[in-house]
């Protein structure tokens, strides 16, 4: 697993999940069914030092983790965020 922080191009269907992005110069198919990476939501922050016993703090999703291939076979696991204006990669698992 490689860890990054690289710029990407993602395209994403009606729902928001990704179908495919560009990197390094290419175009990779999403293959299967993207898993969304949660974090804590954004508002909460004013309150992560409170006790909120016994719930958790509320999540949102922060990212994707999907496979994508490209037309000649190439295939890796990818884990990417946007971040309000662009989309980077994070991880990419071979």
């Amino acid at each position: 697993m490689a860890a990054l922080r690289e710029s990407v191009e993602v395209w994403t269907g009606d729902a928001g999940e990704p179908e495919r992005l560009v990197w390094r110069a290419r175009r990779f198919r999403v293959t299967d069914m993207p898993t969304s990476l949660v974090g804590p939501s954004e508002w909460w922050a004013p309150f992560a030092g409170h006790d909120i016993s016994p719930g958790r703090v509320p999540l949102t999703i922060a990212g994707w983790r999907f496979q994508a291939s490209t037309d000649d076979g190439e295939t890796h696991v990818f884990d990417v965020a946007h971040d309000g204006r662009h989309w980077c990669v994070l991880r990419v698992f071979d």
